[in-house]
């Protein structure tokens, strides 16, 4: 898809501006792509630098954080905190802590987390923060050191009308309480709403764990379900064995399909009688170890391969769960000559614009990440809720009011799509929908 000429000149100035933000560059294209349609519409949305305005974070905080291991020496690392976006409400979005990280990818996060924050519908505006802090293989103590060094900084841009960070790669339930206790000494103040994804004796929301995976789900339940079809009996394949990957499993089980490869960064294991959750479980959220250790504990009927990609393995349902750019153009054309019906992205920007348009020429149901994943992000508003109004859900009402809110995304981009002459493009139906969103409150408020 080309980008209109009217907008080539944003585009020229955002790469400028953000020189070497590779992951930057490729998520503001892929929105702007969408928008020639918006402005021939709405010409008057030129005007006033609003989109100029929308690519540009609101704030940019960066700091470092010093902290001490195990053996008496002091590590120095770098903390971010991109505040892109708070049109809707409050900045939202996780904190990430993977040696990847760096100002380019906050800012690609907290960009896309903007336009999925309003695809929910929920009152929330879109951060992102982290740092290249890697917790595999440190103990709990260097964990809670860095984290209260983290947040002895971050706090001060934080609150619950303000900015609500919450989990991504490498900040699981471990993390957010130690944040969230660093948060409460240093503020004197019980304030449960500044962060989400926290435990459930100190706030915390029933199904927030299985949010994102689930509502993945969901939205392609949804996708498969306008053409008449379902997930039962489908074999599928789901990248990652982190927290997005495995409620992503859970659900699709839950449903009838039949999952039988996973993996993490050093390969994959494929086991054709169906993954053995409980076991993924054990060996990533228990041992915390590498997936592997899957296959030796399993034993017969479980293969696992070094390396390689895990799109090689045959699949109806692709569901690329663990990091930007991990589906490439050659995946997706193996993908599709393997006869792979929908794809449904659990992580944020997993597929690269090649293998985005090889699926959708290929008319492959495609679930665009911005959409897809946003049951993570609708559920940690839904904990904001229950701890503003000091209540506490059920796991089955906090799952059905995600099952509801997954269901209202796809139909919003179903049906914006179709209106901006795109019908079944879901990905310029998400970026159109969510643009709007955020774009009506920004006209609302004026030049700010």
């Amino acid at each position: 898809m080309q980008i209109d000429e009217k907008l080539e000149p944003i585009l020229a100035q955002v790469l400028s501006r953000n020189a070497g933000e590779a992951e930057f560059h490729q998520a503001v294209r892929e929105v702007l792509e969408s928008l020639g349609r918006v402005i021939a519409k709405h010409p008057d949305w030129a005007e006033d630098a609003l989109i100029e305005r929308i690519c540009e974070p609101e704030r940019q905080i960066i700091f470092r954080v010093p902290w001490v291991d195990d053996s008496g020496q002091v590590q120095i690392n770098r903390g971010f905190r991109v505040q892109f976006n708070s049109a809707l409400g409050p900045y939202k979005g996780g904190l990430r802590f993977h040696p990847s990280v760096n100002l380019g990818i906050i800012k690609f996060l907290g960009f896309e987390q903007t336009f999925k924050n309003g695809l929910t519908g929920m009152p929330i505006g879109g951060g992102k923060g982290g740092s290249d802090f890697n917790p595999r293989g440190r103990s709990d103590g260097e964990v809670m050191r860095f984290c209260q060094s983290f947040m002895t900084e971050l706090h001060r841009h934080l609150g619950e009308y303000t900015d609500v960070p919450a989990g991504d790669i490498g900040v699981g339930g471990r993390e957010i309480g130690y944040m969230f206790g660093q948060y409460k000494r240093l503020t004197n103040r019980y304030e449960a709403g500044v962060l989400t994804g926290k435990g459930l004796v100190y706030g915390g929301s029933r199904a927030r764990r299985e949010a994102t995976g689930y509502g993945a789900v969901y939205f392609v339940e949804r996708m498969l379900g306008s053409r008449g079809q379902d997930l039962a009996g489908r074999r599928a394949v789901v990248s990652g064995s982190g927290n997005v990957a495995i409620y992503t499993i859970e659900k699709l089980q839950q449903l009838g399909a039949l999952v039988v490869a996973c993996s993490d960064s050093n390969g994959y294991v494929v086991d054709e009688a169906g993954i053995d959750l409980e076991l993924v479980k054990e060996v990533k959220e228990v041992r915390r170890a590498r997936i592997s250790e899957y296959a030796e504990l399993k034993g017969a009927g479980a293969e696992y391969v070094e390396g390689g990609s895990i799109w090689d393995v045959p699949c109806e349902i692709a569901m690329p769960s663990a990091t930007q750019n991990e589906l490439t153009g050659k995946d997706a054309k193996t993908l599709v000559g393997n006869g792979v019906v929908v794809v449904g992205e659990g992580a944020n920007m997993p597929s690269t614009p090649e293998a985005v348009r090889i699926f959708q020429e290929a008319g492959v149901l495609f679930a665009p990440g911005k959409a897809a994943n946003a049951g993570g992000v609708a559920t940690s508003a839904l904990e904001m809720q229950q701890n503003a109004s000091r209540d506490s859900w059920s796991f089955d009402q906090t799952e059905a009011r995600l099952a509801h809110i997954m269901r209202g995304i796809h139909d919003l981009c179903a049906e914006t799509a179709e209106e901006y002459g795109a019908p079944g493009d879901y990905v310029l139906g998400a970026n159109i929908a969510g643009f709007v969103r955020v774009a009506e409150a920004m006209r609302a408020f004026g030049v700010i």
